[in-house]
Order: C-alpha cells, then sequence, then structure tokens
C-alpha cells in the first residue's frame, strides 16, 4: 500500500511551483520509489511529485502496459517539441475525467537521475504526452488549463460535488 495520498482538484497547492532538487541523497531515492508506487496502485502512467504534497522538481512515469520501463526525473526540461496532436488526457488528480488536449507528439526532455547524473530522453506518442503532462504539474499548471472555459468549469462543478460525497 502506497505511503502517499494523491491530490485531488481543486486542493490549492495543485498549484503551486515545485523547488528544483540540489540534494541527491537516499531519501530523494526513497521518494523516487514511492511516487512509482503510489502511480501503480492507482493505475496510472505518470505522477509529479506535487500531486503528493511534496513540492520538488520529481516526476515518474511508464507507459509500459506491463509496467517494464519506469521512469524517474529529477528537475525535467522539456528541450525540444515537435508535431502537435490531440491526446485523450486523464490525471490521478481529477480521476475519472478524460478530455482532448492538444501537445507535442514527439519530445526531448533533459533531466537528472536519482544519484544527480545527467539523462536526455526523445519520446513519442503516449510517453511524451505523459511526460508534458508531468512536467506541467511542477509549475502548477494543471490538464484542465488546456480547455475552453466552460469545459473546465464543469470538471470543476463536477470535482467540488465529488468532494461533498
Amino acid at each position: 500500500m502506497s505511503q502517499h495520498r494523491i491530490l485531488l482538484y481543486p486542493h490549492p497547492n495543485l498549484r503551486r511551483d515545485s523547488a528544483v532538487v540540489e540534494e541527491f541523497t537516499p531519501a530523494l531515492d526513497q521518494l523516487a520509489q514511492e511516487l512509482l508506487e503510489t502511480m501503480y496502485e492507482f493505475k496510472g502512467i505518470g505522477l509529479s511529485a506535487p500531486q503528493v504534497n511534496v513540492h520538488q522538481r520529481i516526476i515518474v512515469v511508464d507507459t509500459t502496459p506491463d509496467r517494464s520501463d519506469p521512469q524517474v526525473l529529477i528537475n525535467p526540461q522539456v528541450t525540444q517539441a515537435e508535431k502537435p496532436t490531440v491526446y485523450s488526457e486523464g490525471c490521478l488528480s481529477f480521476p475519472g475525467f478524460y478530455e482532448d488536449v492538444k501537445r507535442p507528439h514527439q519530445i526531448t526532455v533533459k533531466a537528472q537521475d536519482t544519484k544527480g547524473r545527467d539523462v536526455s530522453i526523445d519520446a513519442e506518442g503516449i510517453k511524451a504526452v505523459c511526460i508534458q503532462h508531468e512536467c506541467d504539474h511542477l509549475d502548477g499548471k494543471l490538464f484542465v488549463d488546456y480547455l475552453s472555459k466552460l469545459k473546465a468549469s464543469r470538471i470543476h462543478k463536477k470535482m467540488l460535488q465529488s468532494k461533498k460525497r
């Protein structure tokens, strides 16, 4: 069982900016493993540290059906993006909601691993979309920010109603 609870929209901490990770300690490695466990437990393909109320620039992704490619990206930055396309996106902070969002289909992301080593990843398709989605969380940006005001308002109202229950 996960040690972390996922913040649900409209929790205000989902809108906070995250701090750059400067210390690469065993505690960081432990947090990364806990993020992966939480993501898998909730059947996600990506999770950012801010979604569990940890405001550091850490994301985890694994878009494989068999959970065979877990990746931890510390201080990720998308450095190249090409070929815009539309994907149906969901978010663990918005359970049950999926909407079409336009994002680049191919990206290059530079980051660090849990030991502080530089990594560069070329991603396309759902993996590229997932990385971009999780990177947005690090800046307090949510997938509803890409939607029309009407769609975003409907989701906001439904999330508030489900919170009351």
